[in-house]
């Protein structure tokens, strides 16, 4: 058997510029979002958005985009200036023993970092949890701003992809589906840019 990733790796699809993250809405955002590359008015910059380069963790958050509100399921193309910027202004979106000094610092961190870093199991073709945990990037504040406005390049409907590949499992072609999976690779960045986050 083939051995897991590290447990803290990020792992995405991505160019020598940009990077892909997922986030899924509903047809009122994600339509508008798809059709002039940027969100509509609809989506508030003041509230935390969270944005996944896992593929899979996305179809398990939004079942495959058959959740509620969650319908429409976008591939959004950013800059790797942009993440690795929001990764570098991240703070974790737990206290964590070792990493910080004690529980009022972490608090401290978290009210002034325009980002938080989570860590859940990454998922397989059948949603189940596996041994080694995918990233989610939250983004507030600033970072909502910068996200909207500077660092996306294009937005694509993946929904279509989500669904032929769900079709795929349901039938149990799972080579099949496998190779319509988006070729997420680990991605390079600095071991010290990842050091307060894991």
């Amino acid at each position: 058997m083939p051995d897991s990733p590290p447990p803290y790796e990020i792992r995405a699809l991505y160019t020598g510029t940009t990077v892909t993250v997922y986030q899924a809405y509903r047809p009122s955002i994600g339509i508008p979002a798809v059709r002039d590359g940027r969100f509509p008015a609809e989506w508030k910059r003041d509230r935390m958005t969270w944005i996944k380069p896992s593929f899979l963790w996305m179809m398990y958050r939004c079942g495959w985009a058959e959740k509620e509100g969650q319908e429409t399921v976008l591939a959004i193309e950013i800059t790797r200036t942009g993440f690795e910027w929001a990764l570098s202004n991240a703070c974790l979106s737990h206290h964590k023993p070792g990493v910080h000094p004690d529980e009022a610092t972490w608090k401290r961190q978290l009210k002034t970092s325009p980002t938080r870093v989570q860590w859940d199991p990454e998922r397989n073709l059948h949603l189940k949890p596996l041994s080694y945990r995918s990233l989610q990037l939250g983004l507030a504040g600033e970072a909502a701003h910068k996200f909207a406005d500077e660092w996306i390049v294009s937005i694509t409907d993946a929904t279509p992809l989500a669904r032929e590949i769900h079709g795929l499992v349901r039938e149990r072609e799972l080579d099949a589906a496998k190779e319509l999976l988006p070729r997420e690779q680990p991605y390079p960045i600095a071991d010290e840019v990842l050091a307060h986050l894991r």
